[in-house]
Parts: structure tokens; C-alpha cells; sequence
């Protein structure tokens, strides 16, 4: 099967609880919408399972450079939380199984591709949780974010505690953590937790823009770029710029490199192969 045709695939799968489209307001972005409207978009075992899958079969498709992940807006939320009904139920044992690794969120923070989180709604514990696994958030001036976890007696398990520290400081992260509170857009802004806020009737144009703007560059350069990035807050400095330097190498090897620099000195678009 080759990659196009894993592509085609996800496009014809059928979901319950997501919907997925590839091209519709940007060529080479691909939508996935959380679409349980009457939980709230909560991330119960359904919705973790179908991202699970549709994620890495986006990746495979050579058509895609950029993913947006949001909540339907018939929920008003982005994700409202984990299903608290399946918390309830489970122990310990069981609880172990579920938090075997590679979550969903590991599969958003691993993916190849850059991933905008159009933060349309409420983005609370787990779903606070996704949207600090992507790698840009853009949120609605009306959404809500937060870890309230400890005001079930728990504490954040889908990254939380190691996310959160690394965007927005030890000292807020233990704040928002330790106390529950949820904070408006505008405060998750001033304190680095999202990195845009709009008013509702331009959020699509902010993210799209945003996509569009990454998806016209070199598929390997965007992939190696997220690389080096994310290693910055995983790595010590020198050998985070050792890693940055070897990626930077091994694109000379590349014929989008030659391409790109070749339509830079003859003023025209690249043409980009991904090779």
C-alpha cells in the first residue's frame, strides 16, 4: 500500500466520534475535529482510540505538511476533560494498562508533522493536556484551560506536570496545577499557555493563515525543524545545538535544499519533492 492510498484511507474510515479532511481550506493541511458534542468533546477510550489511529495515518499521507487538531463547535469546547464516568470505574490495575505508553498524547507530540491546536472552547485536564502535546495553540477569546484534576483527588497523567513546566514556568504550572483554577484565554496568553487569542469570527482565519503559511515549505525541513525544537527544552544546550547541527547537515543531502535555493535565486515559488 503506498502512502497516498494509506491516506485515502483515513479519509474513508469510518469514525463515531471524529472527523478528519484533508485540503478544504488549505492545500496540504488536514482538520481533525473531536466531535462528541453531547460530552463535551470528552476523551474517553473512543475518541483516544480513533485519534490513535487517524494521527499516524495523516503522517503517511505525502499530501499533508500541517495537522489542526480542535473540538467541534457544536460542543462549545475543545476537550472538555476525560470521561470522568471511566475514571470512576476503574482501579489500579486497570488504570496501569490504560496509561501504557504511547498515549494519544504521545502520538501528537511524536507526530512528524507541525500540529496546531485550534483551541475553539474549553480546554480542561486532558484536553488542556492535548493541546500542550501540539506544537502551536491558537485559542477562542471565550475558551476556559486548566488542570482541575486535584479537585478529584488526582493529579494530571497525561503530561501535565512535565508539559506544563517547560511552557509556562515551574511556579505558574505548580499554580494552576496544585490549585484547579481554570484561566481565561487572555491569562493563558500573558502567561505563554497559548500563543494567540482571537475573537470567535477570526480563529479560523488566524490557524488557517498560520497553516498555510507552514504547509508551503519543504516537507523535510518542517519535520526536522519540529526536531530540533522540541529537542531545545529536552536536551542540555550544547548537546541540543550538536542535534541542531546534524539535522542542519543531513538537509544538504536533500533535493528540496537544492530546489529551494535554486527558486530563491531565480525568484520563483519551490517546487517541493520531499526528498
Amino acid at each position: 500500500m503506498t502512502d497516498d492510498e494509506k491516506g485515502e484511507d483515513v479519509l474513508d474510515a469510518e469514525f463515531e466520534t471524529i472527523r478528519v479532511s484533508i485540503g478544504e481550506r488549505v492545500e496540504g493541511v488536514a482538520t481533525v475535529t473531536i466531535d462528541r458534542p453531547d460530552a463535551r468533546n470528552a476523551l474517553d477510550a473512543t475518541v483516544r482510540n480513533e485519534l490513535k489511529r487517524a494521527l499516524p495515518a495523516l503522517e503517511a499521507d505525502d499530501r499533508i505538511r500541517v495537522v489542526v487538531l480542535t473540538g467541534s463547535d457544536e460542543a462549545k469546547a475543545f476537550v472538555a476533560g476525560a470521561d470522568v464516568a471511566e475514571l470512576r470505574e476503574r482501579d489500579l490495575v486497570e488504570q496501569r494498562e490504560k496509561s501504557k505508553r504511547p498515549r494519544v498524547y504521545e502520538i501528537v507530540d511524536d507526530l512528524e508533522l507541525p500540529v496546531i491546536a485550534r483551541v475553539n472552547g474549553h480546554a480542561l485536564g486532558g484536553g488542556c493536556e492535548l493541546a500542550t502535546a501540539c506544537d502551536v495553540r491558537i485559542a477562542d477569546e471565550r475558551a476556559k484551560l486548566g488542570q482541575p484534576e486535584i479537585t478529584l483527588g488526582l493529579i494530571p497523567g497525561g503530561g501535565a506536570t512535565q508539559r506544563l513546566p517547560r511552557l509556562i514556568g515551574e511556579g505558574q504550572a505548580m499554580r494552576l496545577i496544585c490549585s484547579g483554577e481554570l484561566i481565561d484565554a487572555a491569562e493563558a496568553h500573558e502567561i505563554g499557555l497559548v500563543e494567540e487569542v482571537c475573537a470567535p469570527d477570526e480563529l479560523d482565519d488566524a490557524v488557517y493563515d498560520l497553516a498555510a503559511s507552514m504547509a508551503e515549505n519543504s516537507p523535510l525541513a518542517l519535520e526536522y525543524a519540529k526536531r530540533a525544537v522540541r529537542a531545545s527544552s529536552r536536551l542540555p544546550l550544547d548537546r541540543g545545538i550538536d542535534y541542531e547541527s546534524e539535522l542542519f547537515v543531513q538537509l544538504f543531502a536533500t533535493a528540496d535544499k537544492n530546489e529551494g535555493i535554486d527558486a530563491f535565486f531565480e525568484d520563483r515559488e519551490p517546487e517541493w519533492c520531499g526528498r
